[in-house]
């Protein structure tokens, strides 16, 4: 049997762990995720617990903060449901949510998948896109002292994880690179559903990014 207290101590847990994160993979993008987990998972048969600690844990050590190691958040996520009593298909079940969520993990054959997965990934990549994902996509550009957009450097169609996760690329061609291709990768009809009107805010911001960029507007 679970620990009844299992969501709020996770809340608190991953409060904690994230209170000096970036701003865009903070404490905030977890809520987000979360809040469109539930929302999405009102349409869908899933477990709900699962889905509820996957999306609270599934940044908990993002690997691009760690190294590029990626095994750091699914250990600690799962050392942290071990002393919180959760059952074992609970945990290994979560851990593998939070192994098979990124995007750059869509490079390769798929390790897992279960329609629990379906609705964290479908939050996550929401919280992607949008005006949200814009302000993200910039924030994480300026952490990481990118250009805005150099029109010498086009943007690339990465045929390999360990390519897309290194490559230094100015932020206007992370849109072609993930963004503006995560419409067409969701798994749930919610999901779909709203990503079509935050796809149409990027197309929009980019046509008026490329005219003030060009003096045109």
């Amino acid at each position: 049997m679970n620990n009844p207290d299992i969501i709020p101590n996770t809340i608190a847990f991953v409060k904690q762990q994230l209170k000096d994160a970036e701003g865009g993979h903070d404490w905030f993008h977890i809520l987000r995720v979360y809040n469109n987990t539930m929302l999405i998972a009102r349409s869908e048969k899933a477990d709900m617990l699962v889905v509820q600690l996957g999306a609270l844990l599934h940044d908990i050590a993002d690997s691009k903060f760690h190294n590029g190691d990626e095994s750091v958040g699914p250990k600690m996520a799962r050392t942290f449901l071990e002393n919180e009593n959760a059952d074992r298909e609970t945990i290994d079940h979560v851990v593998k949510i939070i192994e098979n969520i990124s995007f750059k993990g869509s490079y390769g054959k798929l390790a897992f998948r279960s329609r629990e997965l379906d609705i964290v990934q479908d939050a996550d990549r929401l919280d992607a896109i949008g005006a949200i994902g814009i302000a993200r996509a910039f924030n994480y550009g300026g952490f990481k002292n990118r250009e805005l957009h150099n029109p010498d450097i086009p943007p690339q169609q990465y045929k390999t994880k360990a390519a897309y996760k290194n490559n230094k690329a100015p932020t206007i061609n992370h849109f072609y690179e993930k963004l503006l291709l995560l419409k067409d990768r969701m798994n749930t009809e919610t999901g779909r559903k709203i990503a079509e009107e935050r796809h149409r805010f990027m197309e929009d911001f980019l046509e008026q990014f490329y005219g003030e960029w060009e003096g045109t507007r």
